[in-house]
């Protein structure tokens, strides 16, 4: 007698695909990430609620860059996202790109087997770690 497993197929390896955060002002935030990442505007326009999005990235992933001006208030820092990383090939320059945008770097350091990174806030308090395996 054979036996048959009754345990589902494992799925394909899915990807990550877009990541949606809400910002105070999208062209702003947009316009930083462009010169960080060198990604591309896929689309912008009216979003749900009266907001507007920007959709920010690569042909295979983005970022959807969301505001509402109806909505008051700060965002808390890490409610419930802790970060946003993103690789780049030259650190040095990435950092010099962030301090002329205005925000400051910290928490510098390189591990093993890890990458080199460092972190910002920008000015909805979103953190993003910038790293590089170079």
């Amino acid at each position: 007698m054979s036996h048959i497993s009754t345990a589902p197929a494992r799925p394909e390896q899915a990807r990550l695909e877009h990541v949606n955060i809400s910002v105070s002002d999208p062209h702003r935030t947009a316009d930083m990430l462009e010169r960080l990442t060198g990604w591309t505007r896929r689309w912008e326009g009216p979003a749900m609620n009266g907001g507007r999005t920007i959709h920010l990235g690569s042909a295979d992933a983005y970022i959807a860059i969301y505001s509402n001006p109806a909505v008051s208030g700060g965002f808390a820092k890490g409610a419930p996202m802790n970060h946003i990383g993103i690789a780049v090939t030259d650190l040095a320059a990435a950092e010099a790109i962030v301090r002329a945008v205005g925000y400051e770097p910290f928490n510098l350091s390189a591990y093993d087997p890890g990458p080199r990174s460092f972190y910002f806030l920008d000015s909805d308090g979103i953190e993003f770690e910038v790293l590089s395996y170079s």
